[in-house]
């Protein structure tokens, strides 16, 4: 299979790697506010290997594919401009903050660590839905006509 035929098969797939991603970090909030470091650990890493293979894909994608329009009119629109445009500005914030939060935890620095990830993990979050929502506007309840 070439890169050419796996193109419509990405975004879904990058919608489905953010909803894994979403689950994986409530899953890590969830261990840590009960004490379980070993499996707090196993869930943010693992949602940092998702959010990674996602963002491959989300930047191969859009190379090769370029602008998706939106089709929707009438209300749905600035609404939809302004999810994503939060989406955009804070998908840019949360990798250094992903990197940062990671490194403290990564080099022991548990006084650091969950002072950022109190605004790393609310962001992650919001970034992680609000790609879905995105996702399902954009390509299901108003999807572009095909040509």
């Amino acid at each position: 299979m070439t890169l050419d035929q796996l193109i419509p098969f990405m975004p879904p797939f990058q919608a489905a790697a953010n909803t894994v991603a979403t689950l994986l970090l409530v899953a890590g909030y969830y261990f840590i506010r009960r004490g379980n470091r070993r499996m707090h650990r196993n869930c943010m890493v693992a949602a940092l290997a998702v959010s990674a293979v996602f963002l491959v894909s989300y930047l191969t994608y859009h190379n090769l594919v370029g602008y998706a329009p939106f089709a929707g009119q009438g209300w749905i629109r600035p609404l939809y401009f302004t999810l994503l445009g939060s989406h955009i500005v804070l998908a840019g914030v949360i990798v250094p903050l992903v990197l940062l939060t990671v490194w403290f935890a990564a080099t022991g620095n548990f006084t650091r660590h969950p002072r950022i990830a109190r605004w790393t993990l609310p962001i992650w979050l919001y970034v992680s839905i609000t790609g879905v929502v995105i996702y399902i506007l954009g390509f299901h309840i108003y999807a572009a006509a095909e040509v």
